[in-house]
């Protein structure tokens, strides 16, 4: 059931999912959150067809939030409030309003979103595209208690990282980070069956995917050892290989499906690990809505740290003498070996 609501109000909004709900015979609200989409007309549908999906998982109402530009000044004056309310089979599991915000109301998303929340709910903000610097300072971040990104879709994905490191703040997440957690759980398993010291590793991956530098930096800030990283064709992360005192351990994936686990004196293996899309990572941060300091710390280690060799591991190099500088201490090393010669002859001469 879909109902257009031109020019409203937040109040109009929910009377409109009360109706609603009545209409379809369910008048009690099952929902366990509100997941806040922040995005543009481009990207609204794909966003909210994945949000849809993992509503199975976790029912919610869904606000959409699209802030429509306004291109003369009279529309930039004048404020409007659009929405369209979804409920029953057009709406998941859950319930679903798209707003589209016009003129100065833009700037007051917040407003609009807050009487619409769940009573006594978490709430989830997320950004596909276009996220702030600082999310938890954003108007619609500060609502929530889960701020989900995705530095993928950054124009500079790897300096996007760094920017994330400055102003992290306990809540906030990745879906880069969501993505590599097949990976970091496969490559633990492997860990377990060894008794082995890890001495340098290596990821290898597309360029411009930050997944493969925050497994880098996972790997780096776990294990305390260099970690290189290094271009592939793709699709995605492509191989790990983990150098150890008993042999190498890789786990190389070519076709973005599935992965093959090598490990010193043991067979080959086969393992799924197939690229997952939106919604299964969506669904994912929603099973978790506590602070994820495992991210925070991988993060904060640094992608300038990478490819680097960490000081605990680096050993004074020792000086090699040069033909000239040898020959220079010659005649001073035959002096000394007189000399000392010499010391034993006096003193027996003493005695």
């Amino acid at each position: 059931m879909k109902m257009d609501l031109t020019d409203t109000t937040a109040g109009d909004i929910n009377k409109a999912l009360v109706q609603g709900r009545r209409a379809i015979g369910t008048p009690a609200v099952g929902m366990v959150l509100t997941l806040v989409i922040v995005t543009d007309e481009e990207n609204a549908y794909d966003a909210l067809r994945a949000a849809n999906d993992a509503s199975r998982e976790h029912p919610s109402r869904t606000l959409v939030v699209i802030k429509r530009v306004s291109r003369s000044p009279r529309e930039r004056t004048s404020s409007r409030l659009d929405a369209e309310v979804r409920v029953g089979a057009d709406a998941g599991t859950g319930e679903t309003v798209v707003l589209r915000l016009y003129g100065e109301v833009v700037g007051h998303a917040d407003s609009v979103v807050l009487p619409l929340l769940l009573p006594d709910a978490p709430v989830v903000v997320w950004w596909p595209v276009n996220a702030p610097l600082d999310p938890a300072k954003d108007p619609l971040g500060a609502l929530a208690q889960r701020r989900v990104t995705d530095s993928y879709a950054a124009e500079q994905p790897v300096r996007e990282l760094s920017a994330r490191a400055e102003a992290y703040t306990p809540g906030d997440t990745d879906l880069s980070w969501t993505r590599i957690t097949p990976w970091r759980s496969m490559l633990a398993a492997a860990l377990d069956q060894v008794t082995c010291r890890v001495t340098a590793v290596e990821v290898e991956g597309e360029e411009f995917n930050p997944s493969c530098e925050l497994l880098a930096m996972w790997l780096a800030d776990r294990l305390d050892v260099p970690v290189k990283r290094s271009l592939s064709g793709g699709p995605g992360l492509t191989a790990v290989r983990m150098d150890t005192s008993c042999g190498p351990i890789v786990l190389d994936r070519a076709d973005g499906t599935l992965a093959t686990l090598s490990i010193q004196g043991q067979p080959a293996r086969a393992v799924a690990l197939k690229r997952r899309d939106t919604a299964e990572l969506i669904a994912e941060e929603l099973r978790r809505l506590d602070p994820d300091d495992t991210y925070a710390s991988a993060l904060r280690y640094g992608v300038e740290r990478l490819n680097t060799v960490p000081e605990q591991s680096v050993q004074e190099p020792v000086a090699e003498l040069q033909p000239e500088e040898e020959a220079a201490k010659a005649p001073a090393t035959r002096a000394a070996a007189k000399t000392a010669k010499k010391v034993p002859a006096r003193k027996a001469a003493a005695k």
